[in-house]
């Protein structure tokens, strides 16, 4: 049995689950983090985003020090960003594959919902006026840096246009 097949069969129901682990990784938050990236990627390359990216943005957008060190950065290049912060790296392998779980159980969600679609290349792309195009200011100044450096992390996903790039950007073998 894989780390992941292991990781999946761990997962508790719902409401057995911790209250932060409730919260933090909550399958709405998940998927509009995820539903935010897609936006991004689509701004510079419409046909969506590939699965293999998309599993990405969870690990950089939900740990704090990645986030953070992405929000300061984000006026520049991601690349430019991850080679100045190397911190971003350490450990991110690891949180990728946590954070496995919660990125299928928010793709679910939004699934379900209707919000994105997946083409016959497994790219995944937004389905128009699902979800609201802009971040909404009302929540907390946490939830909109998550969204804000989500929609950052996919336009340079775009940008870069290559996976084994972003990959062993973050030291991970593609």
């Amino acid at each position: 049995m894989s780390r992941l097949e292991q990781r999946l069969s761990q997962m508790k129901p719902w409401d057995q689950r911790p209250f932060e682990i409730r919260n933090l990784f909550n399958p709405a938050f998940c998927g509009l983090v995820l539903f935010r990236a897609l936006q991004g990627y689509e701004e510079d390359d419409a046909r969506g985003m590939p699965y293999s990216l998309s599993l990405l943005v969870l690990p950089l957008c939900l740990h704090k020090q990645s986030r953070e060190a992405l929000a300061a950065g984000s006026r520049g290049y991601l690349l430019r960003v991850a080679e100045k912060n190397p911190q971003v790296q350490v450990g991110f392998a690891e949180r990728a594959t946590a954070m496995l779980p919660y990125a299928f159980e928010g793709f679910g969600l939004l699934m379900e919902r209707g919000c994105i679609a997946i083409g016959d290349d497994g790219r995944i792309q937004t389905v128009p006026k699902t979800a609201r195009k802009t971040v909404d200011t009302n929540g907390t100044a946490e939830t909109i840096s998550c969204q804000r450096v989500a929609r950052f992390v996919g336009k340079e996903f775009a940008r870069i246009a290559d996976r084994v790039t972003v990959y062993t950007t973050f030291g991970i073998r593609p």
